[in-house]
């Protein structure tokens, strides 16, 4: 199919779906390199949520000599809210920069790092009282 204007084949957008003109609306489509880019960071962010995850649930598992119950399970499930935290804001980050890219304008900040430093550095804390502690 080519463009009626200048025969030129690549003048032609690709057709996306649905779902793409939901979440992405308007816009020209950003250079490839930048689209993955933006998709290794969100995969880095989801390795971190990861991360946290199988944090929590070990604590979980394997501290139950180290710590009191009420600890424990406070520090697992603070690890598991953080980690399910840091997976729906590495998702919205993801959203929230495409579409950035797409309409040519700054990118967003990443409210999701201060939520990730504050409540890592607070997590570590907590265990390195209680570890000094016992």
């Amino acid at each position: 199919m080519l463009d009626e204007k200048t025969d030129n084949p690549a003048a032609v957008p690709p057709k996306r779906g649905k779902l793409a003109e939901w979440l992405l609306p308007g816009g020209i489509e950003p250079d490839p390199r930048f689209t993955l880019a933006n998709e290794r960071t969100f995969l880095a962010w989801i390795r971190t949520s990861l991360a946290l995850l199988a944090g929590g649930i070990a604590i979980e598992a394997f501290t139950s000599d180290l710590f009191l119950e009420t600890v424990r399970k406070s520090l697992a499930a603070s690890l598991l809210l953080l980690g399910m935290l840091l997976s729906a804001g590495s998702a919205i980050r993801w959203l929230r920069v495409e579409r950035s890219m797409r309409n040519k304008t700054p990118l967003p900040l990443p409210l999701i790092v201060p939520l990730l430093a504050g409540a890592g550095a607070l997590a570590t804390g907590a265990v390195l009282i209680l570890i000094l502690r016992h």
